[in-house]
């Protein structure tokens, strides 16, 4: 059993992200976890994800814990997802994310781990 405290974490640049600050809850590194990762994403109004993970063989969930976030789909639709919502994509399904209110929002973020 691996208790861990917000104190503890450590920030780290997430790839693609802007206007966000990513910092890993659980993980290998972290915990010795093999299966997935959790982390939380904060993002400033503006902040966001590039668009990614077309060709990216993970399954991602997405649950918002304050504030909302955009995710728009390969076709331009827009699912904005508010706190207490989640959105999950399937491997090699692409996603672009912003937030698009006035507010910060913070995100829980698990992700498999390849061969998991």
């Amino acid at each position: 059993m691996v208790k861990r405290t917000v104190e503890e974490l450590k920030t780290y640049e997430a790839a693609g992200h802007f206007g966000c600050v990513a910092m890993r809850i659980h993980g290998k590194e972290e915990t010795g976890a093999e299966k997935f990762w959790v982390g939380v994403s904060t993002f400033l109004p503006g902040g966001g994800a590039e668009w990614a993970y077309e060709d990216n063989p993970l399954e991602k969930v997405y649950y918002v814990l304050e504030g909302e976030m955009t995710v728009t789909d390969k076709d331009g639709k827009k699912y904005v997802i508010h706190a207490n919502e989640s959105i999950s994509f399937p491997p090699n399904e692409g996603r672009g994310l912003k937030n698009e209110s006035n507010l910060p929002a913070r995100m829980l973020v698990i992700i498999n781990y390849p061969n998991a």
